[in-house]
């Protein structure tokens, strides 16, 4: 492919037919937001394909059958609205068996289920490879659905938890013994988290903008600045680094899905920081603030450089 994944997304916005009057959010977002009826739905849908998401020799079916849902649990979650129904389309290759496929069922059951949704229906194919799609939809407060769009410069930029463990997970996955650093870091990267209360707070403490971070942090970043006309200006030595991550995973890594969010001020975020503490134990890092423009890094050193979001080390790209 001789373009990048946001690139040929973008081509792809261009050829669509327009939104209709009832699409609040189109395509760009973590998720699209529609009118129904008197509320407001957030769809979105994610596809896992093996050879590119996952390999079948690293992950048991129940964990890969949960983190299907997850990933798009946590896309609901950035859009500040809470998951409801799911359905899923199932490819499946000629070297899987009835067993693998209800442990599968079983893994997005337990996920579905600590997450109060329902998987309602979906289809069933045969395939050259596995790949499994799953559609989300959720409920959001009318007009309280919180897009990349709203960043504004000063705002706080803030994250949850800590970066680069699914990437240290997958890195160390096929060792044959592990730190019980790199045992927690295989399992975010089997079983992320989404972070649907956190999003609960962070929305009612007015955060201005915010995304999951699937893609790792320096591209997500440049996506929420892009989308809010904005730039940043991040301190390195303040990421919140998983302890069995390198500094390059907790920047680039992707598969984290913490929460990467603007706040307006430093008294909303310790306010927001606290009670993430109290009420999921979760903690919420400081890591920079919203400028006018450009992307900008600073090293432990006060030292100044621009953040990298293109290349194969700046995140994960399909296309690259």
């Amino acid at each position: 492919m001789d373009v990048t994944e946001d690139q040929l997304l973008a081509t792809i916005h261009r050829v669509l037919s327009g939104a209709g009057p009832e699409v609040i959010v189109g395509p760009g977002d973590d998720a699209a937001v529609v009118r129904s009826g008197s509320g407001e739905l957030v769809m979105t849908t994610d596809a896992m394909v093996e050879g590119v998401h996952f390999r079948t020799d690293l992950t048991t079916p129940r964990d890969l059958g949960y983190k299907a849902i997850a990933v798009n649990v946590s896309d609901v979650a950035a859009m500040g609205a809470s998951p409801r129904f799911a359905v899923c389309a199932l490819t499946l290759s000629s070297a899987i068996d009835a067993a693998w496929v209800v442990e599968l069922a079983g893994g997005m059951r337990e996920c579905c289920e600590e997450f109060a949704l329902s998987l309602v229906g979906g289809n069933l194919s045969a395939g050259g490879e596995v790949s499994i799609v799953v559609t989300v939809t959720g409920e959001v407060v009318p007009g309280r659905a919180v897009r990349r769009n709203g960043a504004r410069p000063g705002d706080r930029l803030v994250v949850t938890g800590s970066l680069g463990g699914s990437a240290a997970g997958l890195r160390v996955a096929s060792q044959r013994s592990w730190s019980d650093d790199e045992r927690d870091a295989i399992r975010r990267f089997m079983r992320p988290t989404p972070r649907v209360g956190e999003a609960g707070v962070l929305a009612s403490h007015g955060v201005t903008s915010m995304i999951d971070v699937s893609d790792g942090l320096a591209l997500d970043l440049s996506r929420l600045c892009r989308a809010s006309g904005t730039g940043a200006r991040i301190e390195l030595a303040r990421i919140p680094r998983h302890p069995a991550a390198t500094p390059a995973e907790a920047l680039a890594g992707g598969e984290d899905y913490e929460l990467l969010a603007t706040l307006p001020d430093l008294e909303t975020f310790e306010d927001a920081r606290s009670e993430l503490r109290n009420a999921f134990g979760v903690s919420l890092g400081d890591i920079g603030a919203i400028i006018d423009e450009g992307l900008v890094a600073v090293d432990e050193n006060g030292t100044e450089r621009p953040l990298m979001t293109e290349g194969a080390n700046a995140g994960w790209d399909h296309f690259r």
